[in-house]
């Protein structure tokens, strides 16, 4: 599956960031780009959720029960 995004209005120097970083490592920009977004992805899945960190410091071993989680919608 394929998928495609335009960015527009870049800042200047943040493309020329871009160009240099890719061209450091013999890569084109879009593969760079790439490699960023699954990068930062890959951090945000391992940060704990703000609910577990809850559960860590405030749960059962400490005395307090969470309800069931509702959502709405």
């Amino acid at each position: 599956m394929s998928a495609s995004i335009i960015v527009r209005d870049i800042d200047p120097g943040d493309k020329s960031w871009l160009r240099r970083e890719a061209r450091q490592i013999c890569i084109s920009m879009e593969e760079l780009v790439r490699r960023l977004i699954h990068e930062q992805r890959a951090k945000a899945e391992l940060r704990p959720k703000p609910s577990e960190a809850f559960a860590r410091h405030f749960g059962v071993d400490h005395g307090v029960d969470l309800p069931p989680l509702v959502r709405c919608g």
